[in-house]
């Protein structure tokens, strides 16, 4: 069984007993969180989307928080002796999905 769930403004297919990385959730590790944004539940070709899904849940495990690579923003206006450098680094969550229940 799978599911698509939407957290941090991007989706998910997932399905029980995988790791994912997403954007940063509140928790500590061994902490249990639900994703209640469910876009789609589905076992090979019977797939259920929109209303249909219902109050369909994901759990999950917080496995741990992360941080991307550095990433570097560098502006430049030529000949107007204008640079700026700045720098970014993500923060990710590491969740174990536990279950979905449809």
């Amino acid at each position: 069984m799978f599911a698509v769930i939407k957290t941090g403004g991007k989706q998910y297919k997932v399905a029980a007993g995988d790791v994912l990385e997403v954007e940063l959730v509140a928790g500590e590790a061994g902490d249990k969180i639900e994703f209640d944004q469910v876009l789609a539940v589905g076992q090979g070709a019977d797939v259920k989307a929109g209303k249909a899904v219902g109050a369909a849940k994901v759990k999950a495990e917080v496995i741990g928080q992360t941080r991307g690579p550095k990433l570097i923003i560098f502006k430049k206006r030529r000949r107007q002796n204008s640079r700026r450098k700045n720098g970014h680094r993500q923060r990710y969550t590491a969740v174990k999905i536990l279950e979905i229940a449809a």
